[in-house]
């Protein structure tokens, strides 16, 4: 096995001491340190390959650098990449590494905060009680959202900010017989629930019926079936989950001989590469999880050594993308 590189290897290739080498590598301040010295470390640490052994780091600087994030049992979609790439990136900068965790129902395993001792731990969303007794129990006090606090409500209500986009955009075509399409994946049924909950809402509010509600699966013939039982119906138009259901109602609608969006407007959620590659290009709403995901690292930065906070909840704004797969109703 090959040998740890130590200080003392770096301090005898530099021809320094090993606390010169120590404090340039730490960079230590208040410590007068020559520019050539310093290049002179920072070469030799180079070049011998060193890499800095994160415990002891952590134990004499009392920081990880690491801030852990909690994620929900979710597949990973492409507004999910987006928000972990971003706050990935952001913390990077600031010099703290992200690392994920997803926790699932039944999980017999410690929880990674119990081992990995992270500065900073965020959640997705507000923790449950039983995890901040978890958390608290293992010295962790740095914890986003505040579980102190009450959840703010614009934060909680931004997984559907964008339904009632979709059911405007389509109200405002001059359809009045809407459809929900939703998602069978068991992890996304509270979300799905919300977002139709949601759908209902905004369709009242525009004295439509609610709209009828079915999930489809690409994998078997519950898209055709819908299609035919929501045409039945008189439905002219479907409020998809996301773009991957968007896509899957749009392909049982032509492939059942009929014009999408002449005689079925379709229109999906995240505004996915998918959306703009299927013919006909599907209408979406494209959400900020950018946006959100710099603000959540600002965060836990903010908590992790006092940098300045963002302020507010994170502005979740969501946008209507119109493409081909909407239009106004036959008739």
């Amino acid at each position: 096995m090959t040998r740890r590189i130590t200080a003392a290897d770096i301090a005898e290739a530099a021809g320094v001491s090993r606390a010169t080498v120590g404090f340039v590598l730490n960079n230590t301040p208040g410590q007068k340190i020559s520019d050539g010295t310093r290049d002179r470390v920072l070469s030799a640490a180079s070049r011998l390959g060193y890499r800095p052994h994160r415990a002891a780091q952590t134990l004499a600087r009392g920081r990880s650098r690491l801030v852990l994030l909690v994620l929900p049992d979710w597949p990973l979609d492409h507004s999910m990449r987006q928000y972990l790439e971003e706050a990935a990136h952001t913390l990077d900068e600031a010099g703290y590494s992200l690392v994920t965790y997803t926790r699932h129902p039944g999980d017999q395993s410690r929880p990674l905060w119990e081992s990995l001792d992270p500065d900073v731990v965020v959640g997705f969303g507000a923790f449950d009680t039983e995890t901040v007794a978890s958390l608290r129990a293992s010295g962790i006090t740095k914890i986003y959202p505040n579980p102190d606090h009450q959840p703010d409500e614009a934060a909680a209500s931004s997984v559907t900010t964008g339904t009632c986009l979709q059911v405007e955009h389509l109200h405002g075509l001059g359809h009045r017989r809407l459809a929900f399409a939703g998602t069978t994946d068991p992890r996304l049924s509270s979300l799905k629930g919300q977002r139709l909950a949601t759908a209902r809402e905004c369709a009242r509010r525009l004295g439509l019926d609610d709209p009828a509600a079915r999930d489809v699966d690409h994998r078997d013939d519950s898209a055709t079936k819908a299609v035919a039982e929501w045409r039945a119906q008189g439905v002219t138009a479907v409020v998809a989950y996301n773009d991957d259901i968007a896509a899957t109602v749009a392909g049982a609608a032509l492939r059942a001989g009929l014009s999408v969006p002449g005689d079925l407007s379709v229109i999906g959620h995240d505004d996915s590469p998918l959306a703009a590659m299927f013919v006909p290009a599907l209408s979406s709403v494209r959400m900020d999880t950018i946006g959100v995901g710099r603000h959540v690292a600002q965060e836990a930065l903010h908590l992790a050594d006092g940098r300045p906070a963002p302020g507010g909840a994170p502005d979740v704004a969501a946008n209507l993308v119109p493409r081909e797969s909407t239009a106004t109703p036959r008739g």
